[in-house]
């Protein structure tokens, strides 16, 4: 893919981190709900949690999920880090597919029962199939956080090809080439006044 416009590419950055921070705090927000659901003694507090969840998840889980994939996606192709080139960037990858996957396909058939349960006027029995999703989530997400932060591990095997590819294409990577394959010049020698 051809690389972003810095413009683009910023616009679309900033479009990633709001998403990524919005699908972070509603996590967060379907944790708290979930927790309040199965530890409260109020039949009316576990009711109104649920339904709030039922809430997040029908109109907030998959816009904000699919966006931070999408967008992540097109980032790291119209970018030097790649998709596969750089391993934090294929771990982020491969972790944000499985936990949209789990948050639109496990989570929310998990939030649909249980505001059903609430609707009928039953309680909900496994409360704990509503904490414990939303906390393995959360942990993901802060550990992609990190990486983003962090970008440890280095290029994978595909990058190190990318990398020899473009340095045999400047003649042999030599020594202080920028772009183009241009070598810097070296400053002109002041002269003395």
């Amino acid at each position: 893919m051809k690389p972003l416009a810095r413009p683009v590419r910023r616009g679309l950055l900033v479009a990633h981190v709001v998403v990524s921070v919005g699908w972070l705090g509603l996590t967060l927000c379907l944790l708290v709900l979930g927790i309040a659901g199965a530890v409260s003694g109020s039949e009316a507090t576990a009711e109104a949690a649920y339904r709030a969840m039922k809430i997040f998840g029908d109109w907030l889980l998959a816009p904000l999920a699919l966006l931070t994939l999408g967008t992540g996606v097109v980032l790291s192709l119209g970018t030097h880090w790649g998709l596969v080139r750089h391993r934090w960037v294929l771990v982020k990858f491969v972790l944000t597919l499985i936990t949209t996957a789990a948050s639109l396909l496990a989570l929310r058939g998990g939030i649909d029962a249980a505001a059903a349960e609430v609707a009928a006027g039953r309680r909900v029995t496994d409360g704990a199939g509503l904490i414990v999703p939303p906390g393995v989530a959360l942990a993901c997400y802060l550990f992609m956080t990190a990486i983003s932060v962090l970008k440890p591990w280095g290029t994978t095997r595909w990058g190190r090809r990318a990398r020899e590819a473009r340095a045999s294409r400047r003649g042999g990577g030599e020594r202080g080439a920028g772009r183009g394959g241009k070598g810097v010049a070296a400053r002109p020698a002041r002269r003395p006044l």
